[in-house]
C-alpha cells in the first residue's frame, strides 16, 4: 500500500528539514554567534514528541512484522529499532541541555555541540537507512490487511502531527515561521 509509504517518506522529508534548521543554529553557536535557542528547543521538542511517540511506534510495528516474514531483515530491523531508542535518548539529552541554557544555566560549547552532533548524525543515518533499505522492502511485503492491522495496533497512541498536520499547535508558531523562511530562501 503505497499511501503509507508515501506518508512516511513525506514525514522523513519534514524531519530532515528540521534537522537542517537545527544544524544551522548549531553552526551559529559554533561560529561564536548566539543561536535561536527557542527554535532549537522547539525543533527537538517536536522530534521527541511526534516522531518518537507516533511515527516510530508505527514503524516499530511494521518492521517487527516484516522481520517475522523475512528473517534476512532481522539484523536491519534490530538496528533500526535500536536507533529509535538511541535517537530518543540523545534527543532527551540535547533537549535537557537546551532547556538548561534557556533557563540561564551555563553549558559548554563542546557539550552542546557534541550532543547536537550525536543527534544529527544518528537521525540522518537512520532516515537514510529507512529510506534506502527498509521502506522498499516494506512496500513489497505489506498488504492492505497488514496495514489495517498495524493501524489498529497503534490507534490508541496515534495522533495527528502537531507541526505539519492540519491541526498545528500554537506552540510551534515560531518554528513554522522558520520553516517558511527557509523554504523561501531555498526557492530564491
Amino acid at each position: 500500500m503505497s499511501g503509507q509509504i508515501a506518508a512516511w517518506h513525506a514525514e522523513h522529508l519534514n524531519f530532515a528539514r528540521l534537522l537542517r534548521l537545527l544544524e544551522g543554529e548549531v553552526a551559529r553557536f559554533a561560529a561564536g554567534e548566539t543561536p535561536d535557542y527557542d527554535l532549537m528547543r522547539d525543533i527537538v521538542y517536536y522530534l521527541l514528541h511526534f516522531p518518537d511517540v507516533h511515527h516510530h511506534r508505527y514503524e516499530n510495528e511494521v518492521f517487527t512484522r516484516v522481520a517475522a516474514r523475512d528473517h534476512a531483515l532481522k539484523p536491519l530491523v534490530t538496528r533500526l529499532l535500536q536507533e529509535h531508542r538511541v535517537i530518543a535518548a540523545s534527543g532527551e539529552r540535547l533537549h535537557a541541555l537546551i532547556e538548561a541554557v534557556v533557563g540561564g544555566a551555563l553549558a559548554t560549547r563542546a557539550e552542546l555541540e557534541a550532543a547536537a552532533a550525536t543527534y544529527l548524525v544518528y537521525y540522518r543515518a537512520h532516515l537514510a537507512a529507512e529510506e534506502g533499505k527498509m521502506l522498499p522492502r516494506v512496500a513489497e511485503m505489506m498488504s492492505a490487511s497488514d496495514w489495517a492491522a498495524v493501524a489498529a495496533a497503534v490507534a490508541e497512541h496515534s495522533r495527528g502531527d502537531p507541526l505539519f498536520g492540519p491541526a498545528a499547535e500554537a506552540r510551534f508558531r515560531g518554528l513554522r515561521l522558520a520553516i517558511e523562511r527557509e523554504a523561501a530562501a531555498l526557492a530564491r
